[in-house]
């Protein structure tokens, strides 16, 4: 049996394993990394480097300062400004699914929905609504803008670790607009969906109780984080970005240990996504072994034959095409073995990569809004809805979630098209 056939059955059944047991995704993902290593498709040697210690620690570090952000109780402080400063509760659904959608641009989207959910679920006892569209609007809107910068999702982190971008990359790319854009106008696309399936919502709304807020160093620690890492786009170093978001957290652990609040340290490791860490650690070994034995060439060669030639028939497949698969697959692996393929298709047609990288990211990323399982956030959201007594049907979510997608998909779609357009000879 070839390395090549070997590898594709190891693949095919880690992922098959990886939609049918999501909950020990790490655990398969490290197995199937320890096998390639023993069989020696990833020599042992070179193991160290094929993971991608940046990425890492981009997502250690941004999730360390997003617990003690959200523990400070800054980001609802500024969610109940917001919310009592709206007329009306279709405005108040659509500032909080806008607000939600700005904080996951910077945090991880489930703790995102876990900030703003109390929120919403209070909107909703007070003007005796049901709170299940509330909280759905919510979590596809914090699955929603995590592509526009490089610490707003780990898939974010992966194609900035692909393709070597820095923050401000993700804004302004190779002398053109870059993803951050098509995903705002995707974004503003669908929040005017959110406006027209509440638009019959127009009851008053005015909030008694306001949040406290806690400690402010955790928020101007968040904002020292990221104009560090807009300045570091201007250094001749790459990689770097990963020091700096685990440096920051190192300046919080240090602050949390002087004010003797040990229980924020414990705080850090518990909320620390380790099965996610561990989960790219394994699949930055897989895709390794997927690129040593050429089934990275086969994937992109198979697309660039269904496209005849074509770069928009083939960014359409690209970007349809995952929003099918991570609508009911975790977007995360799905993205880390599809940029090489992504980047491998461009090769092959002749075309800009970031069209076919970009156009991933937003396929991906979006897709999962189309049902319950789709993403993490729609997962913990259904949950949260569970645990009040609320049941969710597949049709419930999708109606909502189907127009969503489709508005932010397309408008993002095109959009995209456009800004690289200029760039396709």
């Amino acid at each position: 049996m070839s390395l090549k056939l070997i590898t594709t059955v190891i693949f095919t059944l880690t992922y098959l394993l990886l939609i049918l047991k999501p909950k020990i995704r790490h655990i398969i993902s490290i197995t199937a990394a320890i096998f390639f290593i023993a069989i020696g498709i990833v020599p042992i040697k070179s193991t160290i480097f094929v993971i991608n210690w940046n990425v890492l620690g981009i997502l250690f570090g941004t999730m360390g300062v997003v617990t003690l952000l959200i523990d400070s109780r800054i980001p609802a402080y500024l969610g109940d400004k917001i919310i009592d400063k709206m007329p009306n509760v279709k405005m108040a659904i659509f500032a909080l699914a806008v607000f939600t959608g700005i904080i996951s641009a910077f945090a991880e989207n489930v703790s995102t929905l876990l900030l703003v959910a109390p929120v919403a679920f209070s909107i909703c006892e007070r003007i005796d609504i049901s709170p299940v569209p509330v909280i759905i609007a919510i979590a596809v809107s914090s699955n929603l803008q995590g592509a526009a910068t490089l610490v707003g999702d780990p898939t974010s982190m992966l194609l900035a670790g692909y393709a070597h971008m820095n923050f401000l990359d993700f804004f302004w790319y190779d002398h053109h607009l870059s993803i951050a854009v098509p995903t705002e106008i995707g974004a503003i696309a669908a929040a005017l969906i959110l406006l027209y399936i509440f638009r019959k919502d127009t009851q008053p709304i005015h909030l008694k109780e306001r949040t406290i807020v806690k400690d402010w160093f955790p928020g101007i620690l968040a904002i020292l984080m990221i104009i560090a890492l807009v300045f570091a786009s201007f250094l001749p170093f790459k990689n770097i970005n990963g020091v700096i978001c685990v440096s920051f957290l190192a300046i919080g652990v240090i602050y949390e240990f002087f004010k003797k609040r040990f229980h924020m340290l414990k705080s850090i490791v518990q909320e620390t996504d380790w099965e996610t860490i561990l989960l790219l650690v394994g699949l930055f070994i897989i895709v390794n072994a997927l690129i040593n034995v050429g089934i990275i060439n086969d994937i992109a060669r198979f697309i660039a034959s269904l496209s005849k030639g074509s770069i928009f028939l083939g960014y359409t497949l690209i970007v349809w095409g995952s929003v099918v698969f991570s609508a009911f697959i975790d977007n995360v692996p799905y993205v880390a073995t599809m940029l090489p393929v992504a980047g491998g298709l461009a090769a092959l047609l002749n075309a800009p990569t970031e069209l076919f990288l970009f156009g991933l990211l937003i396929g991906a990323t979006l897709g999962g809004n189309l049902t319950p399982i789709g993403a993490s956030t729609n997962i913990a959201a259904t949950g949260l809805l569970r645990k009040k007594g609320y049941k969710v049907s597949f049709g419930e979510f999708a109606k909502i979630g189907v127009p969503f997608t489709l508005a932010a998909v397309s408008a993002g779609f095109i959009s995209l098209y456009l800004i690289m357009k200029p760039f396709i000879k």
